[in-house]
Formats: C-alpha cells, sequence, structure tokens
C-alpha cells in the first residue's frame, strides 16, 4: 500500500459511534480481516473473557479478559491472534470524548496497557455496554434516539476513565511536572512536523526549557529532545514499515526538506538507514 490507510468513523455511521461484540456473527473475523490502519477516532474494548494481542505502533500487546483497552486516533495497529474472546468494541468520534477523558487516555508517554477489572467494574461496564449495543441497533426515529445513544457512550467512557485513573498514574495527576507532561505531549503530537525545538515547546508552555526537561525526566525518565525524536521517528518508522512512500517523502511526511539529513538522524537513532529498517521489518 502508498500510505496507511485511515478508517474514517463517517464512513461508516452518520452517529458519531458504532458498537459491535464478538457474539455477533463475522465480528471477529471481520476485525482479523481490517489488517494494518490507523482510525480518525478512539476505539475502546472491553474484553469480557478469553485472550489476544495486537500491535499499536510496534508494541505487541497482549489482553486477558476481563480487561480494558483502548487505541487513540492516529496509531497504527492490527490484530495478531484473537482466539476463544468475548467482548465488546466501541469507536467513538473524538468529538463525543470529552477534554476530561481524553487526558487520561492522552497523557501516557509510552503505549498504553490494558486495565485489569475487578468483578464490580466490569459487570457495571458489561451492563452499560449491553444497554448501549441495544439502544445503537434500536428505531433510529424514535424520540431522543441520538442524545440517548450518546449519554449512554458518554457513561461507558466514563466508567473507562474512571478505571484508568486507579491506576498506578493516578497519584501523580496533581502534580506539575505531570500536568507539564500532559500538556507537551499533546503539543508535540500536534507540531513535531513543524517544530522540533526543545526551546519552541517550553515557550509555548510558558516555562524554561531547563524546566520541561526536569518535568519530563521526573515523570517519564527521558529528556525534551528525546521525545521530540521519538514521534518523529515513530512516524517515520510507521511509513516505512506500512505504506510505499520513498525515503524522501518520508522525510517530508515528517517534516525535513533534507531526506539526507533526514536518513542521518534516522541511523543515529534507529541503528540502520531507512531503507536497511524496511528491509529488515519486511522479512
Amino acid at each position: 500500500m502508498k500510505h496507511i490507510p485511515i478508517h474514517k468513523l463517517k464512513d461508516k455511521t452518520k452517529a458519531g459511534m458504532e458498537i459491535g461484540c464478538t457474539y455477533e456473527k463475522g465480528t471477529a473475523e471481520h476485525v482479523k480481516q481490517l489488517g494494518v490502519h490507523r482510525d480518525d477516532h478512539y476505539v475502546f474494548f472491553l474484553i469480557e473473557k478469553g485472550s489476544g494481542s495486537l500491535t499499536v505502533d510496534f508494541s505487541e500487546v497482549n489482553i486477558s479478559g476481563p480487561a480494558l483497552y483502548y487505541i487513540l486516533p492516529g496509531q497504527v495497529h492490527h490484530v495478531l491472534a484473537a482466539e476463544n474472546i468475548n467482548g465488546w468494541f466501541i469507536a467513538a468520534d473524538t468529538m463525543l470524548v470529552p477534554a476530561h477523558y481524553r487526558e487520561v487516555f492522552e497523557n501516557r508517554i509510552a503505549v498504553q496497557q490494558p486495565y485489569a477489572l475487578s468483578d464490580e467494574q466490569h459487570q457495571q461496564l458489561l451492563i452499560t455496554a449491553k444497554l448501549l449495543h441495544q439502544h445503537f441497533n434500536s428505531d433510529t426515529e424514535q424520540p431522543f434516539y441520538v442524545q440517548l445513544l450518546h449519554s449512554l457512550l458518554n457513561s461507558f467512557i466514563g466508567l473507562t476513565a474512571a478505571g484508568y485513573c486507579k491506576g498506578s498514574e493516578a497519584a501523580e495527576t496533581a502534580t506539575r511536572p505531570y500536568q507539564i507532561t500532559q500538556q507537551f505531549k499533546k503539543l508535540l503530537k500536534q507540531n513535531f512536523v513543524k517544530y522540533k525545538s526543545p526551546s519552541w515547546y517550553a515557550g509555548q508552555l510558558m516555562i524554561s526549557e531547563s524546566y520541561l526537561n526536569e518535568a519530563l525526566k521526573k515523570t517519564s525518565g527521558s529528556s525534551v529532545t528525546y521525545w521530540i525524536n521519538n514521534e518523529v521517528l515513530l512516524e517515520a518508522r510507521r511509513l516505512l514499515y506500512f505504506s510505499e512512500l520513498n525515503v524522501k517523502e518520508i522525510a517530508h511526511a515528517v517534516g525535513y526538506e533534507d531526506h539526507t539529513y533526514f536518513s542521518r538522524i534516522f541511523k543515529i537513532n534507529v541503528g540502520k538507514t531507512p531503507l536497511a529498517f524496511r528491509k529488515n521489518y519486511r522479512k
């Protein structure tokens, strides 16, 4: 494929969301056949039982139920295995995910991990998912169909966010370094193609570059420069592995006019040239 496919929710539904479960005939097989792609929306998984695995931005994620997992808009992913899984998937337009919930989902510097559910949490989410599924498939002409649909979706997403808030990072959310890390990551995802200078991000956050470095090292163990390079090289690796763009096109896509300079940067950080990386990982 020339470019990595982007699945757009508006091409599938006008409701801003969709929901499916493995109990529906052909659903599990359909998910496997999606192949490598990005989504322009959130995808939430509620695994009741069984286990499976998928790759998300070059990291393999293994999930065993009962558990929650989610994929952010733009992350490259595909299912590796989904044997004997019972569960649900919910796709949601970003505009339907409130900002305070998005902060919970997007504040992790590394790839997010599955969240194991207690029996009580599992039952709450399962009841909500079933209600949402039932309403999604009901008469769309009934009074307040969309409003009720979005209210149920908001409940499911809220329960999911609450679960992740109980994880190991929850105690850090009130600290200043943690807040700076969240703000930096959001800025970085939106601007890494155009801006690669640590001082630019520090200026946008209205703090000194040294304080930004200090905050990131405290919460993630790595510097501003590391995370800028990481974001650039992650996108470059995605394009090298999953698309047919040449090195010059990929260099431009990640913000480098000089593709030879990009290749040098890539080799220094990844340990091999872009073409060697592509050849090695496509064996």
